[in-house]
C-alpha cells in the first residue's frame, strides 16, 4: 500500500496540446464520422433505397460538412508553423536532424518494454500523425474538385459549370446547370469533363479506405498506449495535459499555453 502511495505522489503532469490542436481534434473527428456515415450511404444508395434526388442532397451535406473539415484542417496546417512547441510540424514530421537516432533508441526501448517517455509524439507516432496528415490532406484536395465537378459548388464548381455549358449561353444561364440536370449541358464537353473527374474519384476512394484503416490502427494504438503506461493520453485531448512518473525526454520543448 505504501509502495503505491508513493508511486502515485510521484506522478506529475505537464502541459502538452494547446487549445488549438484540441479544439482542431475533436472538429476533425464529429467531421470525419460525419463524412464517412454520409460517404457509405452515397456509394451504398441503392442498398440503401436512396432516390436521386436523396443522392444529390446527401452529395450536398457531404459537401458542406466537408467546408468546415477543410478549414478546421487548413488552420491545423498554420497552426504547424505558429503554434506552440509541440503542436509544430517540426515536432510532428518525422524528419529532422538527430530523428533516426531518436527512433532507433524508441524501437531498442519498446523491444525491451521500457520504452522513453515522450510528452508530445513519440517517434514512430510522428509516422503514424504523419501518415495520418497526408491521407486528411488528400481527401480535402480530391473532395473539393469533385464537389465542384459534381454538384458544381465552390470552389470550382464555376469553372466545371462553364467547360461543360453548351457554347454561346451567356453568363446568367451557367446557374442552369445543376447537379442531376443536363440542361444547357454540352454532352462532350460533360464526357471530357468526366473523364477528368475520374481519377480524383479514385483517389478519394483509396485514400478513405487507407483514412478508414489508419483512424481504426490510430484507435487501437491510442487505447493500447494508455493501457500500458497509463499517461492519460487520451484526457490530455480534453485537459491538454499528460501524467509521467519520470520525465519525458522531449519535455525540454517548451511550455504550452
Amino acid at each position: 500500500m505504501g509502495t503505491n502511495t508513493k508511486h502515485k505522489s510521484a506522478l506529475e503532469a505537464y502541459p502538452v496540446w494547446d487549445r488549438t490542436v484540441r479544439v482542431f481534434h475533436w472538429v476533425n473527428v464529429l467531421c470525419l464520422i460525419g463524412l464517412i456515415g454520409l460517404g457509405l450511404m452515397i456509394y451504398f444508395n441503392k442498398n440503401f433505397g436512396v432516390s436521386p434526388d436523396g443522392k444529390i442532397l446527401l452529395k450536398t451535406l457531404h459537401v458542406y460538412i466537408g467546408y468546415i473539415f477543410v478549414f478546421n484542417l487548413s488552420w491545423r496546417i498554420l497552426w504547424g508553423f505558429i503554434g506552440s512547441p509541440y503542436a509544430r510540424w517540426a515536432a510532428i514530421l518525422p524528419f529532422g536532424k538527430g530523428y533516426k537516432k531518436v527512433l532507433s533508441a524508441y524501437l531498442t526501448g519498446l523491444r525491451d518494454k521500457r520504452p522513453p517517455p515522450y510528452l508530445g509524439h513519440n517517434p514512430l507516432a510522428r509516422l503514424m500523425i504523419s501518415g495520418l496528415f497526408i491521407l486528411l490532406i488528400t481527401q480535402a484536395i480530391s473532395g473539393l474538385v469533385l464537389a465542384g465537378s459534381d454538384l458544381y459548388m465552390p470552389p470550382f464548381g464555376r469553372h466545371f459549370a462553364e467547360w461543360v455549358t453548351v457554347s454561346g449561353q451567356d453568363n446568367q444561364q451557367l446557374v442552369v446547370v445543376t447537379a442531376g440536370s443536363k440542361e444547357h449541358v454540352d454532352p462532350q464537353a460533360y464526357k471530357e469533363m468526366r473523364a477528368f473527374r475520374k481519377p480524383f474519384i479514385n483517389t478519394h476512394k483509396y485514400a478513405f479506405y487507407l483514412l478508414c484503416l489508419s483512424v481504426a490502427l490510430h484507435i487501437f494504438v491510442v487505447v493500447m498506449s494508455e493501457i500500458k503506461e497509463k499517461n492519460n493520453i487520451i484526457s490530455a485531448m480534453f485537459s491538454g495535459k499528460k501524467t509521467f512518473d519520470d520525465k519525458p525526454v522531449d519535455v525540454e520543448k517548451g511550455d504550452v499555453e
